[in-house]
């Protein structure tokens, strides 16, 4: 056998013993799941390659001088906050929808980095189930979660605080939505046998704490009781924890939440959002909520009981909210209401609302939407407002 032949028979088996993982995931799915990993391949293949290379950044990382917390606290300063130009010593006034540049975010930039880079290799695992994306994964994991050196509290007492007025306010629990993506990648990838079980302890550990304080302190039942997006990612947030730490208390009442607070409360007759409408953004504060209020269904829908399908009385129900949306997402030139005071331009993109409402409707006209959008969107404020970018690890 000559050495061509000898390279030919390697490669072949290597392409046996290789083939089986990389289409395991789908071997194991359908259609639907298929259709979206053809969508999101290329964007999982660059996006894992990155994660790879990236060293941990935590909170400890960017000290926050004008904040009331210690080094290993999340902070950030309330978005449309800004100086009183009659007097720069004054408490900050507020300017609704007008995003204050100079404010500190560099924690929230942080965890978001960090929910991408666990995104992307929960991802990248899903199709091709690799020890490397886990053990990847575990060093940021335990950089945030576990390591005394930098991780970080399970509170979030000084988000979204307000020069001159607040060391920290209860609606900067919104910027944790970005967890839940960490959240969910854990759930994908702890069952490897290279994911140790202390790591995984420690990590349940962390979300049972923060749960703790999402449902006890006063800031945490503030959020909740919030009567617009604010609440609804409350349920989102303890939803998506409860779901990986297994808390049957919290998922019910999550669920009741939905039932008898957000639908009945938020969405008028026609499907909108009236308290999102009434923003300076409201386009992008009506996609924001719609996109929250469908991921709490699909979290929290089981067998017996699917809030998909979940109608009031009268007959309102989650799909009503998703179709008042679509011709807009379809055309947006189609809008009735004013355009956003910022960002109008760069909405809309891969919306969650779509891909998940698709499977749980069986509806290929979601999917197709879903799928002409961009999937990879590199404004900072778009990539604020969706905390779900790795549709993959949900399903």
């Amino acid at each position: 056998m000559n050495s061509k032949s000898i390279f030919k028979l390697i490669y072949v088996c290597i392409g046996i013993v290789l083939l089986p993982a990389l289409t395991r995931v789908e071997a194991h799915e359908g259609p639907f799941d298929r259709k979206i990993i053809t969508v999101l391949r290329p964007i999982i293949r660059k996006q894992s390659k990155w994660a790879m290379k990236q060293k941990p950044l935590t909170v400890t990382a960017y000290p926050a001088v004008r904040s009331s917390g210690g080094i290993h606290d999340f902070y950030s300063e309330g978005d449309y906050w800004w100086p009183d130009p009659t007097d720069i010593n004054a408490p900050y006034i507020q300017r609704d929808g007008m995003s204050n540049p100079a404010n500190f975010v560099a924690h929230r930039k942080a965890m978001i980095r960090f929910s991408q880079i666990i995104g992307a290799l929960a991802s990248a695992y899903r199709i091709h189930p690799d020890k490397k994306y886990v053990q990847q994964a575990l060093v940021h994991l335990k950089a945030w979660f576990i390591d005394t050196e930098t991780m970080m509290n399970p509170n979030l007492l000084y988000a979204q605080a307000v020069q001159g007025r607040f060391t920290g306010r209860g609606i900067g629990i919104i910027d944790t939505i970005h967890l839940m993506e960490v959240a969910q990648g854990v759930k994908v990838m702890e069952n490897d046998p290279n994911f140790p079980q202390s790591a995984k302890d420690a990590i349940h550990r962390w979300f049972v704490a923060y749960l703790r304080w999402l449902t006890a302190h006063q800031y945490g039942k503030d959020e909740m009781n919030a009567a617009n997006n604010h609440g609804t990612c409350w349920v989102m947030q303890v939803a998506s924890f409860a779901s990986l730490v297994q808390d049957k208390a919290l998922l019910n009442l999550c669920r009741e939440r939905y039932q008898t607070v957000l639908l009945p409360n938020q969405m008028e007759k026609n499907g909108s959002f009236p308290r999102e409408l009434q923003r300076t953004k409201p386009y992008g504060y009506s996609l924001f909520n719609l996109d929250a209020m469908t991921m709490i269904c699909h979290i929290l829908s089981t067998e017996n009981e699917s809030l998909w399908m979940y109608t009031l009385p009268d007959g309102r129900t989650i799909r009503k909210g998703i179709d008042f949306m679509v011709p807009y997402i379809s055309d947006k030139n189609k809008w009735p209401y004013q355009k956003d005071v910022m960002y109008w331009d760069q909405w809309p993109i891969a919306h969650p609302a779509l891909v998940f409402a698709s499977n749980a409707y069986d509806d290929n006209a979601y999917l197709q939407i879903w799928s002409d959008l961009d999937h990879a969107p590199t404004e900072e404020e778009v990539i604020r407002n969706l905390p779900i970018r790795n549709p993959l690890i949900w399903l």
